[in-house]
């Protein structure tokens, strides 16, 4: 089964018809408003390698940053990937990352010389990702990896069904884990269920996972032979997709996959708008749930919003053919990228859905694309602004108001170019990524130079205080050991690189369609 290490956009099934969105006026970018405050940009830096990363906002968009401003992805080291060319990220070891407070710390990785990646952190601080587990699957020979557990300075492996390959995707504050493994039964659709798995192949089904106290519970199906587990909340639902059965769907070429709502014990189906493929992007505190769907025909796809006891809603679009939903709040607002009328899937702004409306965000000065990735319980929105086939210009938009370039609002002179917000919690702060002048990507945070933010160091814009980054690690230092305790690495500065080649990292938002250009 094909996991994609950026967890990469699930496919849908394509082409250009005429959709009837439901659209406010459509925003222009604007200069920022007097609301909107001032950030001071962090560089998390890397542990001695060249790039860091948080997860971005391919679906699933997960909580990279908590309300006690604790920062999760994952940073190169100089060392070279052992099993390249089936490298991990970018082909050197990358290690699992916490920032907190100034500190960058190294996570480790399951025993032997491993990359990990951390996807998710709680608001108690438990950590959720992926490890290397120092193994090769003997059918394929690509690296093994299992789903992770960082807790009290020592990582747990969580394990699988007894296959090779898992992934661990949300916690909640309960410490329920949710996400993905592999059993060992053969599966003929294992290179094509189009879950969240890795560049790693794998041959047998996938089932979704319920972790909880050392138990791992099998989630089961909606009929077909895979399953994966996306999103937990705190009242203990559960959704992602799975296959409905095992035949063959002419024009996705694969079996119909469903979102589905696990509670109770039960699986259920959550539907379509008529097509045989559709996936979940967010399930909040009320139950509902944000996603994907193909119409009828699975010609094309709109963005939907299930409430219960359904059906799902079509979210429509901004007059084009097709849109995708990347979150929603737990008020229900819900928001994406959808194609502008007349463009097929060439040109898609970024969108606001509420208040039975859909508003188009624009874009940053003459970028002929957007795309929204989160949005917090107070409506303030991030992205990235586009050529439509690379991410150019984070942003943040207030209310479904025009969206405003993040680079405009944070001290004149930095030597980042932030290239996207990823993820705004609940205090406005964000993180995403920002590109250096040598072309490396770095993860950075934002911290709102705000009333809720007071004594924030930086914030008062003095060239002689502000300072823009976390230096990272000497290129020297020892690797530590991957079963070692948590590592505090000390700033040090910023070591030329080469330009980020993640399979984690680019595979462009602009069109997930099963079998069609990915821009």
């Amino acid at each position: 089964m094909t996991f994609s290490f950026r967890i990469c956009t699930i496919a849908l099934g394509l082409i250009a018809l005429t959709a009837i969105p439901t659209s406010l006026a459509a925003q222009n970018n604007g200069d920022k408003s007097d609301r909107q405050p001032h950030y001071k940009l962090i560089d998390l830096g890397t542990f001695g390698g060249p790039n860091s990363l948080v997860n971005d906002g391919n679906p699933p968009v997960s909580q990279v940053i908590n309300l006690r401003r604790a920062v999760v992805g994952a940073a190169d080291t100089s060392n070279p990937d052992p099993y390249s060319p089936d490298c991990f990220i970018d082909c050197v070891v990358a290690y699992a990352f916490l920032w907190q407070d100034g500190t960058l710390t190294d996570l480790g990785s399951l025993p032997g010389v491993n990359s990990s990646l951390a996807i998710e952190i709680n608001g108690d601080g438990l950590i959720i990702g992926v490890s290397e587990n120092g193994s090769s699957d003997p059918l394929t020979g690509f690296p093994e990896v299992d789903p992770v557990l960082w807790k009290n300075g020592q990582i747990l492996n969580l394990g699988t069904f007894g296959g090779t390959q898992g992934i661990a995707l949300t916690v909640n504050n309960r410490g329920q884990v949710v996400g993905g493994a592999l059993n060992t039964i053969p599966d003929a659709f294992a290179s094509s269920f189009d879950s969240l798995a890795f560049s790693y192949p794998g041959t047998t089904q996938m089932h979704a996972f319920l972790w909880e106290k050392a138990l791992m519970e099998d989630l089961g199906t909606l009929g077909g032979p895979d399953s994966e587990a996306f999103y937990i909340n705190q009242r203990e639902q559960v959704t992602g997709v799975s296959y409905t059965n095992a035949t063959v769907n002419p024009v996705t070429g694969h079996p119909t996959e469903d979102p589905f709502l696990w509670e109770g014990g039960r699986m259920f189906d959550l539907g379509s708008l008529g097509g045989t493929f559709g996936y979940p992007s967010a399930l909040n505190e009320r139950g509902q749930v944000a996603g994907t769907s193909n119409l009828a025909g699975d010609q094309t796809y709109h963005p939907f919003l299930w409430t219960s006891p359904g059906p799902m809603r079509d979210l429509g679009t901004l007059g084009g053919s097709t849109g995708i939903a990347f979150w929603a709040n737990d008020k229900g607002e819900v928001v994406g990228r959808s194609d502008l009328p007349g463009s097929g899937v060439q040109r898609h702004h970024a969108f606001l859905w509420k208040e039975e409306a859909m508003a188009d965000l624009g874009t940053i000065g003459s970028d002929p694309c957007s795309i929204a990735l989160s949005i917090n319980a107070s409506g303030q929105i991030v992205g990235t602004s586009t050529n439509c086939t690379e991410y150019l210009h984070g942003f943040i938009s207030e209310n479904g108001g025009p969206a405003t370039d993040l680079n405009s609002l944070v001290q004149p002179g930095s030597t980042l170019t932030i290239r996207e917000g990823d993820f705004i919690n609940d205090r406005g702060e964000i993180a995403g990524k920002a590109l250096l002048s040598s072309g490396d990507i770095h993860a950075v945070l934002l911290i709102p130079c705000d009333s809720h933010h007071p004594g924030v160091e930086g914030c008062n814009y003095d060239p002689a205080d502000f300072d823009s980054t976390i230096r990272n690690a000497p290129a020297n230092e020892v690797t530590p050991s991957a079963n070692s305790a948590l590592i505090t690495r000390p700033a040090t500065s910023v070591e030329p690189g080469n330009q980020l080649r993640m399979r984690f990292g680019r595979q462009y938002n602009g069109a997930p369609v099963s079998g069609a250009p990915t821009n």
